[in-house]
């Protein structure tokens, strides 16, 4: 039905790279989950008043709340879509993610109140009335929320959103939630077994990790995450592809929102080169940066010293020296700047979050490693760690 209602609402639906397209999948998933939940109220309501189940009352009011979450994540879609402005030059495309993290927290929020409801229903059980009209109600719920976690997660996964990513798990809980009522409800008209209460503090537990879990999709781009090593590899394969370029480092990507991503990297280049011929291939990098992979790039050239003779050989033997310190320490801009006394080596040690040393101890074992190699030799070391 969604892909039915995108060729009809949602002019060149199938350019999920457009802002327009996508804003257009948001703001459409959050209508039809404004529709379903709506409906889904209604006939909850009416068979909870007929069993006189709470849980089943419980349930519909759980649907209407969906419904404001999806109104939720509408309005973040369309808020998120605005132009950058004086006030927001890097526009408002985090408002999607926030937005998702307020579902997350309505999520959050049903689990609790459901584990409270279960709980007493635990303490205080009553028989819950039987009719075939509203284990029907129930199974028709369970199969619409099946349709709403497809859909939600199939488009979240085609555009890329956390808001669509927590609204699928909203779903999922409902669904099991509902089961929990529905099996509740059978067992004790055909067993006499009152587990109403237990089912539900069992997925009140679900929908609490579920929440949690949405949250943390959401928060995380917030915080500040670093870029997927498909996006990094990207980036990597585009940059080296210019013969002019011999490495790259201290690459950072900011995301201010799906689509609106700035990056920064130093390119490595060859010290002896033409200056203005490499400014230009740096200059021609930057617009294929945002033409094709659609980021603001800035990228700072680094010389430097490859000449095949003493600075490459030393550079190689501090290299193998530094991984004995840990693998995954790498170094980079590199020079040897000879001296009355000593010749200094200057370079950067890029240091993984893995490493349990602190930095200031990979400094000191980094230096004396470096004199091990040669008592003539003093490195100055600044010691970073990675964005990606």
């Amino acid at each position: 039905m969604i892909q039915f209602l995108a060729k009809l609402f949602i002019k060149d639906y199938q350019n999920i790279s457009s802002p327009a397209v996508r804003r257009g999948y948001g703001i459409l998933s959050g209508c039809v989950g404004i529709g379903l939940n709506l409906l889904l109220f209604a006939g909850k309501l009416l068979a909870g008043m007929i069993s006189r189940s709470i849980a089943v009352t419980a349930d519909a009011v759980n649907n209407l709340s969906d419904a404001g979450s999806s109104v939720v994540t509408l309005l973040g879609f369309k808020l998120a879509a605005q132009e950058p402005d004086r006030d927001h030059p890097f526009g408002h495309g985090r408002l999607e993610y926030i937005s998702g993290l307020v579902v997350s927290m309505v999520i959050l929020l049903m689990g609790v109140e459901l584990g409270k409801t279960s709980l007493e229903k635990i303490l205080h059980p009553e028989e819950v009335a039987f009719s075939p009209v509203v284990a029907g109600v129930l199974c028709v719920s369970i199969l619409v929320k099946l349709y709403m976690v497809l859909y939600n997660r199939r488009i979240g996964r085609k555009i890329s959103s956390a808001a669509m990513a927590a609204t699928a798990a909203d779903s999922l809980s409902d669904c099991l939630a509902t089961t929990a009522v529905l099996l509740g409800t059978l067992a004790g008209h055909f067993w006499n077994v009152q587990i109403d209460g237990w089912c539900g503090a069992a997925v009140a537990l679900f929908i609490l990790w579920s929440g949690f879990g949405a949250a943390k999709e959401t928060v995380n781009p917030l915080l500040g995450q670093p870029p997927s090593p498909e996006f990094v590899e990207q980036i990597r394969a585009l940059v080296r592809a210019q013969p002019q370029i011999i490495g790259i480092h201290d690459l950072i990507v900011h995301d201010y929102g799906p689509g609106r991503r700035i990056l920064s990297l130093h390119a490595e280049v060859p010290a002896s080169g033409d200056i203005l011929e490499l400014h230009d291939v740096v200059d021609a990098l930057e617009r294929q940066l945002n033409d094709e992979l659609g980021c603001l790039a800035t990228i700072h050239m680094d010389p430097v010293v490859n000449d095949g003779g003493m600075t490459d050989e030393a550079r190689e033997r501090v290299a193998a020296v530094v991984r004995v310190i840990d693998p995954g320490i790498s170094i980079h801009d590199f020079r040897m700047v000879p001296g009355p006394v000593h010749t200094k080596l200057i370079f950067d040690a890029e240091v993984p979050y893995q490493c349990p040393l602190p930095d200031q101890e990979v400094r000191r074992r980094i230096q004396a490693a470096v004199r091990a190699l040669d008592e003539n030799w003093s490195a100055v070391v600044e010691v970073e760690k990675s964005y990606v």
